[in-house]
């Protein structure tokens, strides 16, 4: 079976959960991310709220990011990555108009 993207998400390496003592966080996070934080929606905003609502700093202050997609395989990817994967599985919308070599929300749905 192909890999598909699933939705959009945003690596947040610097965070940790808000309370770490009550979950073991790193059973929820995607195969290939071992630290920090994976907030995934629709659309990079929905991701980008979440963590502003969880942990009330802005994105300035978050540390490092990445956006990226999270795959049908439990993989975080950035856009670089998950344009072949979305390509390979046949999910662009309009082929002829990708934006560069990357990836965004709206090239699927």
């Amino acid at each position: 079976m192909k890999e598909i993207i699933l939705c959009a998400a945003i690596w947040y390496k610097d965070l940790t959960p808000p309370n770490p003592k009550k979950i073991r966080h790193e059973l929820y996070l995607p195969n290939n991310i071992d630290e920090g934080i994976v907030f995934c929606g629709h659309r990079h905003p929905h991701c980008l709220y979440q963590m502003i609502a969880i942990y009330g700093c802005y994105q300035s202050r978050a540390g490092f990011e990445v956006q990226g997609f999270l795959t049908s395989g439990n993989r975080f990817v950035n856009r670089k990555e998950a344009l072949k994967i979305a390509l390979n599985a046949n999910q662009i919308i309009d082929k002829d108009n990708i934006r560069g070599k990357q990836l965004y929300s709206e090239d699927l749905y």
